[in-house]
């Protein structure tokens, strides 16, 4: 394959156990379409909770290094990270570092949902105390004071 950033040719590597196709002129890497959950799923591995990957595309200025369509953009995730992927569904266009912020949104995403089960699961606690006699009439001794 070609690279669509730089029109060099694309290798077959291995990156975190995905064989990928990379470019060794920009280091941009060419994710085949499951390939994209496959990274994600190297940092977070619950694809029930994952969410949205893409809200609304846009047209980009690149071409589908498989089928030479032209290539769509997108924020991924809502974040502030382009990515290219092509709308007949063959693939995604990561330019070089973007694997990495991949990685990071989705690491983040998994601690920000253990800390939210977490605090929902104190306040669950929380209200049943408050729902206990002892708790009630603790409350009410100290309104009497």
């Amino acid at each position: 394959m070609i690279c669509p950033r730089c029109k060099s040719t694309l290798s077959q590597k291995r990156y975190k156990g995905i064989e990928v196709d990379r470019c060794s002129s920009c280091n941009g890497i060419w994710l085949d379409y499951e390939e994209i959950d496959q990274l994600e799923d190297t940092v977070f591995d619950e694809d029930d909770i994952k969410g949205s990957m893409m809200f609304r595309s846009y047209l980009g200025d690149m071409l589908c290094p498989k089928c030479s369509v032209s290539m769509q953009m997108f924020h991924y995730r809502a974040f502030d990270v382009e990515l290219d992927f092509c709308p007949d569904g063959h693939g995604f266009w990561l330019d070089s570092g973007e694997e990495k912020k991949v990685l990071d949104i989705m690491k983040k995403r998994g601690e920000d949902l253990k800390r939210i089960k977490k605090a929902e699961s104190e306040w669950y606690r929380t209200l049943r105390k408050m729902k206990s006699k002892s708790f009630g009439e603790r409350m009410k001794d100290l309104f009497r004071r």
